[in-house]
């Protein structure tokens, strides 16, 4: 089938059709971010909880982490950590092995992604080097605990895959709270939440 014909939009809830391999800022909506990445189920589902570990609570998870460790960052910083996975609001949450298996053009596609994303919300298109390593340290972070927590892996294992951790674990209802699976419902709202508080 000719390349003009193939369908590459998605229709979201919102009303707005994503085009998928050209994604334009336009038709990016908080509320279809908010709806597929509290449906996205990290680590494929296999983890502990009456809920599936969302992309949304993980997203949350990495903001936290992220403001612990970096106290003085402005919000666009902060809202580039909660968005960090924003795209799989549309691609799914896919995990490192089967992306490194998949190779081509997933990545380009994800970055393009992420782009419109980002200039939705008025933050650049492509994120600083800077900003980008403390995102991605406050990721690993957040995949060690989801591993030992959730994920039935063995400390060491995790420390070996994810690094380890370098910040000491929030006290421990706090911790809780943020570890413990959400219902759908609750991890939308809070994702909402936690975007709103950065961007009145």
């Amino acid at each position: 089938m000719a390349r003009g014909k193939d369908r590459a939009w998605q229709r979201m809830l919102s009303g707005r059709r994503l085009d998928i391999l050209d994604p334009s800022p336009i038709d990016v909506e908080l509320s279809d971010i908010a709806h597929g990445l509290a449906r996205v189920a990290r680590w494929n589902g296999q983890t502990l909880g009456d809920y599936p570990f969302s992309v949304a609570q993980h997203s949350v998870l990495v903001l936290e982490l992220f403001r612990a460790h970096n106290r003085d960052v402005d919000g666009k910083a902060q809202l580039q950590a909660l968005l960090h996975d924003a795209p799989e609001y549309v691609m799914g949450d896919i995990i490192s092995p089967f992306k490194a298996a998949m190779g081509g053009n997933y990545k380009d596609v994800e970055n393009r992604l992420l782009g419109a994303i980002h200039l939705r919300f008025s933050l650049p298109a492509i994120p600083t080097a800077a900003i980008t390593k403390l995102i991605k340290k406050a990721d690993r972070e957040a995949a060690f605990f989801e591993a030992v927590h959730l994920a039935g892996f063995e400390d060491t294992e995790a420390r070996r895959l994810f690094g380890a951790p370098s910040l000491p674990a929030f006290d421990v209802e706090a911790f809780d709270r943020l570890i413990r699976p959400w219902p759908t419902r609750e991890a939308h709202d809070r994702f909402i939440e936690a975007f709103e508080a950065i961007t009145p």
